[in-house]
């Protein structure tokens, strides 16, 4: 089987939309997921993806990053999703996608490099730790969706 990672292309958005969708049935999220093709051709300045496809042009794994300001220590890569098709896990895809999102944070000169892990998704776990992955058990997620933010009152 030959995988090629490389930069995700509009053209590619509704293949990758389809596995952020699968991502979310992944982690019992379905009904979580609100963004189109659309959307994403509309915000596209806010986002990079790498794609990891087939000879036969299937996109199989995408990890999709952005650019994030940290005070602490300044510019940083943030791994938003990584995602590789159930019958394709096993292969180091994954691997070669956080490989590529690495080499960008070098040639960006980024200070860090961040993601979040679910805390039952032991797979990616074990290979985020022998990576070398400092994980924080420390810190909460706060989450405000659009309607929340819409409606938001100070207490």
């Amino acid at each position: 089987m030959n995988i090629t990672i490389r930069e995700g292309e509009e053209k590619d958005f509704p293949q990758v939309l389809t596995l952020i969708n699968e991502l979310a049935s992944f982690e019992n999220a379905e009904d979580e997921v609100t963004n189109s093709v659309k959307q994403m051709e509309k915000e596209q300045d806010y986002f990079k993806c790498f794609v990891a496809q087939t000879d036969s042009g299937e996109i199989v794994g995408m990890a999709l990053y952005y650019f994030a300001y940290y005070t602490w220590v300044g510019k940083s890569l943030y791994l938003d999703d990584l995602y590789v098709k159930q019958d394709f896990r096993g292969n180091k895809i994954g691997a070669n996608l956080l490989q590529k999102l690495f080499d960008v944070a070098k040639v960006e000169n980024c200070k860090r490099v961040r993601w979040q892990v679910l805390d039952w998704n032991e797979p990616a776990i074990k290979l985020y730790k022998k990576m070398g992955a400092k994980l924080d058990p420390e810190w909460y997620n706060c989450d405000f969706s659009h309607n929340d933010i819409q409606e938001m009152k100070l207490p």
